[in-house]
């Protein structure tokens, strides 16, 4: 039971918790395919009738509604078994594994790809931590979309700076779009490409916390850089980026998503976070930082450490905000590769500089490594992982097979 590849037959069941169910029959009244029902014990959820729609989630007034178990589709808790229960079932390995809700729409086949390439660098599939909160994925296609307003646009960089990288903020009214820190969105361009068909969609990671780029409302945030150049420098114009960064206040938005099942934060007390990022790959860091900076008050986290990469200071995302948070709250390193009269210095070269404290949270079972930003670092970062744990007595090609059994390992790079 090592790799989903193993659980073709996996799926992710809908389930009610009995013990904080009040049996007001909001969820079996709202179910749009009548997938609830109960006795005079329990509401349950009929396995092969939920088609994971969710529109039951938001309005149950005590969460009962939102449990999930990993199943075998041959083998689902059967209605008998939920109406005899007290309580869930406890967990077990298959919880641990990607799963998908029956009858739910499977991922676009872009999504897949992007999602296949960007963590080719783990070495291997990953899970979510085991404190990570439950993610919505897949709740508007391509073929059903949901609208966004743009309620914000700034330009993060320098007005010189050779990159143009924007934040962005989406609203999305009364209309569900629940995200947690890590997790992307797809933006679908309006318009037709160079056959006449529609623009297939780009992936974005969203900016901001779980609770919305202004707190408690129903919106989020995007950090996108304007693609002028391919990765061989030769000009062209990305479609979609164009598009976003281009986007005024009160324009509409088509958006699918919410995806990514692994790439999570996790929240239990003490665990430490170490992040690793060049650009735009800021965004997920940016999420998870702000997460615990709002929560500082509650002390439930452990360290943060930040390693983020930029060619200069005015060509690095949220540079002044980040020089703001307190030393005690994150311990952030940047690297510069392209200031005159310095040399060079990547990310890697600042992971190297703090070899002692990075071995420290590689050992650290309380700590979670998350890496985002452009292909091309990748390498040098994994590297300078080799080389500390060689330092150090220890192997990286053995390490990292148990950073990833114990979802501690997280790539996204593209």
């Amino acid at each position: 039971m090592n790799a989903p590849a193993e659980h073709a037959n996996l799926a992710r069941q809908h389930l009610i918790d009995p013990e904080i169910c009040i049996r007001c029959n909001t969820c079996e009244e709202i179910c749009p395919v009548d997938a609830i029902t109960h006795d005079s014990r329990n509401y349950v959820v009929k396995f092969d009738t939920c088609n994971g729609c969710l529109a039951c989630i938001s309005p149950c007034p005590t969460g009962a509604i939102d449990s999930w178990r990993n199943v075998d589709k041959a083998t689902p808790h059967s209605l008998a078994d939920q109406y005899s229960w007290d309580y869930l079932p406890d967990t077990t390995e298959l919880d641990q594994l990607e799963a998908t809700v029956m009858g739910a729409a499977e991922l676009p086949a872009e999504v897949q790809q992007i999602t296949e390439v960007a963590t080719a660098g783990q070495g291997g599939p990953a899970m979510a931590p085991w404190s990570a909160s439950h993610p919505y994925v897949n709740l508007y296609t391509p073929a059903n979309p949901i609208t966004a307003t743009v309620t914000g646009n700034y330009r993060l960089t320098a007005e010189d700076a050779s990159s143009d990288i924007h934040h962005i903020v989406l609203d999305f009214g009364t209309t569900p779009f629940p995200v947690l820190e890590g997790q992307s969105i797809g933006i679908i361009p309006p318009g037709v490409d160079e056959k006449g068909k529609p623009h297939l969609l780009r992936m974005y990671s969203v900016a901001s916390p779980r609770d919305g780029e202004r707190p408690h409302y129903n919106n989020l945030s995007l950090t996108v850089k304007r693609v002028v150049e391919d990765h061989e420098g030769n000009p062209t114009r990305g479609v979609a980026s164009n598009y976003v960064c281009d986007l005024k206040k009160g324009d509409k938005v088509q958006v699918t998503g919410p995806y990514g099942s692994t790439y999570l934060m996790p929240n239990h007390p003490g665990s430490s976070i170490m992040m690793i990022c060049t650009g735009t790959g800021s965004a997920p860091m940016r999420a998870m930082t702000e997460r615990r900076r709002r929560r500082m008050d509650r002390k439930e986290g452990g360290e943060l450490v930040l390693f983020f990469g930029a060619r200069a200071p005015e060509e690095l995302p949220y540079f002044g905000p980040l020089q703001k948070l307190p030393k005690e709250f994150i311990d952030i390193n940047f690297a510069f590769s392209r200031v005159p009269g310095e040399p060079k210095r990547y990310v890697q070269d600042a992971i190297r500089e703090r070899a002692d404290k990075v071995f420290k949270m590689l050992q650290d079972d309380n700590c979670y490594i998350y890496i985002c930003g452009l292909k091309g670092m990748e390498a040098g970062v994994l590297e300078a992982f080799r080389d500390i744990c060689r330092a150090n007595g220890s192997d990286w090609e053995q390490l990292r097979p148990q950073l990833l059994s114990k979802a501690r390992f997280h790539v996204e790079t593209y």
